[in-house]
This record gives structure tokens, sequence and C-alpha cells, in this order.
């Protein structure tokens, strides 16, 4: 008889599922593997009687989450409710009683983080969230284990699929974001409520906790800069074609100088020629510059049932080995070598700028005057030629400039008499070192 590890599974949703049935599925794997079994004793649901795809026996299922705590022989809890609360105060009562804890709830560790990892601190008790950032993509333990001879100059991150599958079918089809948004819907690619995904918040999550693990300290939420993809029309898709771009919904978490640096998700103009250009539909992409390592490309899928419990089942695995073996890094290791993020307006990127002007002389000369006063270089213009109702669209790509320089420059460009509509401004990632 192979030795049991008990483990309680707070949530029975898409991933909690999938865990169940692949731990089914593989257990023979899994039993060789590791020398010992995972079993579920115990599945936390809201409600008690609903239909569920995946079948477990009745006697496993209870709707009070203190079941996987008061019982003595659960000795790893598996939080995979979402939400805040109660999925907080599950982890923090689990890990005061010394149960280690697996959990996917990128939401909750961007909000939390430094409590839950303070508590697993105190208590020497380990947190496993290998699901929490790209899915089946393993970006944590690469990161946390892999890397950790490294520091890392910079992340670039691909990491919300329903974005990327909604800017996909607008570059290749030239869609409406409106009507690709429909049709991810209908493919099952985004939530009936997609707010979290198309407003970046979600890849935002995600870049809070890998820049945390990166770079030693627990970044706050109001530290980030997020804009999602609601404004990038299908015109910006086709403009951004014709200079040799492609538009994906990008994270960048970046060192800078002294203890700066610098975390941000929003639409990025990449270069055609870069890898993550190429990354389409629902997967996910990272790509991780190292001192020591160089590159490296992090591909595949970064949500869905099996990809994710792929996950969690890894994290699982490492915990009952924790069991046996105790560890002392609990899953967050902070120290001092950064510990401030750079504001947005301080930032420094290239931009495309798009104006919709009237057809008369001297327009480009006002915009192009605004920008010099300002002390903002343009690399080049473009003019297509088509038309809008009233006016025809002006297109100018932006040498380095700050944030607030570009502010003051929409600003200022909004109130010509000669622009029609506010104009819009994506940034451009060069993947310069």
């Amino acid at each position: 008889m192979q030795q049991q590890v008990h483990i309680g599974l707070a949530g029975f949703g898409n991933v909690g599922a999938g865990v169940f049935k692949n731990l089914a599925n593989n257990r023979v794997l899994l039993m060789e593997r590791l020398g010992l079994e995972l079993v579920v004793k115990k599945i936390v649901v809201r409600d008690l009687k609903k239909k569920r795809d995946v079948a477990a026996p009745d006697n496993l299922f209870t709707s009070r989450w203190e079941d996987l705590i008061d019982d003595p022989n659960i000795k790893i809890v598996v939080e995979l409710m979402g939400g805040l609360e109660p999925a907080l105060q599950l982890i923090l009562r689990a890990i005061e009683r010394g149960k280690i804890v697996v959990t996917g709830n990128k939401a909750l560790l961007a909000e939390h983080g430094q409590e839950i990892f303070d508590a697993a601190q105190k208590y020497k008790v380990p947190v496993f969230f290998e699901a929490a950032a790209a899915g089946g993509v393993p970006i944590i333990k690469a990161v946390r284990e892999a890397f950790v001879g490294n520091h890392i100059l910079s992340m670039h991150g691909i990491i919300n699929g329903t974005c990327n599958y909604i800017l996909t079918r607008m570059t290749e089809s030239c869609m409406s974001f409106e009507d690709a948004l429909r049709e991810a819907q209908e493919a099952g690619f985004a939530e009936a409520d997609p707010t979290l995904d198309i407003n970046g918040w979600d890849a935002a999550h995600k870049a809070i906790i890998l820049a945390s693990l990166a770079y030693g300290f627990w970044v706050g939420t109001e530290k980030v800069y997020v804009e999602g993809i609601e404004k990038v029309t299908a015109a910006d898709i086709r403009f951004a074609k014709q200079l040799g771009y492609r538009i994906k919904l990008l994270a960048i978490i970046k060192a800078g100088p002294r203890s700066e640096i610098e975390v941000r998700v929003h639409p990025t103009l990449i270069p055609q020629s870069h890898v993550l250009a190429s990354v389409n539909g629902v997967f996910n992409a990272i790509a991780v510059n190292g001192d020591v390592v160089g590159e490296t490309l992090f591909y595949g899928r970064g949500a869905g049932q099996d990809p994710t419990s792929s996950a969690v089942i890894s994290d699982l695995a490492e915990a009952a080995v924790a069991l046996e073996s105790p560890r002392h890094n609990y899953g967050f290791t902070p120290h001092g070598l950064y510990g401030t993020c750079r504001p947005i307006e301080q930032i420094v990127s290239q931009y495309y700028l798009r104006a919709s002007v009237v057809d008369k002389p001297g327009v480009l000369a006002q915009v192009a005057g605004i920008l010099g006063e300002l002390n903002i270089g343009i690399s080049s213009v473009i003019q297509p030629e088509e038309h809008e109702p009233d006016a025809v669209p002006l297109v100018l790509m932006i040498h380095d400039a700050t944030n607030a320089q570009m502010r003051d420059a929409v600003d200022r460009i909004s109130k010509l008499e000669s622009v029609k509509r506010p104009p819009r401004l994506i940034r451009v990632e060069t993947f310069a070192a």
C-alpha cells in the first residue's frame, strides 16, 4: 500500500473538476513518480444539489470550507474558489493550522499576497501558486527556482488568452472589437462578463505576481499602470500592420536604475519580426531576459480546465514532497535589492499616435508644432488613403518620450479645431535592453 496524502479541495468549478478528474486519470503515473498517493478527501461547493460534469462520490462534498480546516487528516488545502472572500480566510486559517496551501487565485494573491506570505513565513508553511500566472505555462517555478541565480532584466508577457484571441481575430479577419468579443464568447474563450479580461486587470494581477517574485517585494495594485483593449479599433490594427507591427495586450516588467522597476499592462505595438508577435489565439507566452541565462521563452495555453489543472497538480506533487522534507522557502522570498515602482508618468516609450483630422493643408504642421514645442520627435508619418465621415486619419510614430510629455501633447492636439475626435495613443515596444 502506498502512503496516502489527503487533500481538501475548495471549489469544483471548471478547474477544480479538472484537478479531480486528472488526479484520477493519472493516479498510477503519479504514484509511480511520487511514491505516494494523492487522495481528495473533501470537496467544498456552494450548492450541494448542483449537477456536475465531472462525477465524484456524494460523501466527498460539503458546503462548509471550515470542514477542510477542522479535518486533521487533510494536509493540503487547494483553494480554487475564486474571489477574495471567503478564499482569503480559508487560506489564512489553513496556514495557521499548518496545512500546505495550493491556490490558483491570481486576484487574491495580487491584492493580499503580502498578508498571505507574511503568514506563511510566520507559521513556516509553504504556499504554491503555479496556476495563478499563466495556466499550464510553468513560469512561476522558472522565476522562483530555475532563474534563482539571475537578475531578471525584463519580462514581456502575453498572459490573457481572451484578449489575445480577440486581437488575433481582429488582425486576421478585419473584425471590429465588438464582433471579435462576441465570437470569443460564443466559442467559450470569453466569459459572459469579460470585464476583467478586456480591461487588462486579469493580466495585471498576473504581472503583479511575476514582478513580486522577480524583484523581491510585493507590488501594490495602485503602483501598476493598466489599460485594456476596448478602444483598439480595426483601423489601428490595419495601420499597425502597414507599419510592420502587430497589436497585443502586453504585460511589461522591467528592472530600472537603482531600486526601481516598471510594471504595466496595455495594448502595445510589437514588431512583426519579434517572436511574441506570432503568438495567436488563446495561447500565452512570456519572454524572460536574465543577466546570466539571457533570453528565454515560455509558451502554452494560459487557461482552460486541463492546462490549469496540470499546474495545480504539479503544485500538489511538490506540496506532498514538502510534507516529508520541510523547506525554508515558503513561496515568496523578500529581499532589498528593489523596492519601488516607477510612476507611469516617468516611463519612457515610443508611441503610435492616430488623429482624425480635417483634410486640408497645414494640419500636419499644427500637430508637429505641438510635438516640437514639447521636445517630442517624430520618426515617421503616414496618411492612409481612407476617409472617415468628416475627417481623414493621420498616423505618426513617435520617438522616445515620457508618458507625461505625451499626455500633454494629446491634450493640446485634441483642442485643435482641425482635430475631430480625441487622438488614439498606443505604446510601442522595441525590446531594447
